[in-house]
């Protein structure tokens, strides 16, 4: 199956100078957050694949205007070709508003997630806007990682964990991080195409 991951940042070359070669064989598209609902909505019609969504921290908009056909999954387990999909949007709280949580606040949104992590007998990926403390966050308060995280992939061990809201610009960033669980951890400011095995359909 091979994902096409987007977050924080609209890219041109998905949106201003879009081509259908750039997103041949795609099969699901991902964000993790801060994206503008137009190039949402744009992205999901002429890729003509499901697009599954978190918010991130500064994505209020989609209060009044949400990316039409595309679908948020905070605090739920979709599962798209038996794959399961966590969303946990938002980053650490730096000041006040939305989409924004303390660590105990955080705890609370997976806690809310928590049946639905049963009822689909863990999950595959999760899809976050922040990442996990620790790997792949800054020192600053903004962009500080949930511990919460880890213990989430700790207790499921997943095979990926997909982030962003750390954008690739600030400098000298490392993209791929393999937990100490061995999720692999990636940062996916700007875009990525990633492709993962594919899962049984029939079963």
């Amino acid at each position: 199956m091979r994902l096409l991951v987007v977050s924080d940042r609209e890219e041109p070359g998905l949106w201003d100078y879009y081509t259908p070669r750039k997103t041949e064989d795609v099969d699901l598209i991902l964000s993790c957050g801060d994206l503008d609902p137009d190039y949402l909505e744009f992205l999901v019609t002429v890729v003509n694949k499901p697009l599954l969504y978190v918010r991130g921290n500064h994505d209020t908009v989609y209060d009044r205007k949400p990316p039409l056909g595309c679908i948020d999954i905070g605090r739920k387990v979709y599962t798209y070709q038996n794959i399961r999909i966590l969303g946990l949007g938002g980053s650490y709280r730096y000041r006040p508003g939305d989409d924004m949580y303390t660590e105990a606040e955080m705890r609370r949104q997976i806690r809310k997630a928590a049946f639905g992590i049963y009822r689909a007998k863990g999950f595959d990926i999760l899809l976050a806007h922040a990442p996990a403390a620790g790997y792949g966050d800054l020192e600053d308060l903004a962009h500080r990682g949930f511990q919460c995280f880890n213990d989430l992939l700790e207790k499921y061990r997943p095979e990926y964990m997909l982030h962003g809201h750390v954008h690739m610009e600030y400098g000298r960033i490392q993209r791929e991080h393999i937990h100490a669980c061995g999720t692999k951890i990636i940062n996916c400011s700007g875009h990525v195409i990633l492709d993962i095995p594919g899962r049984d359909t029939t079963k």
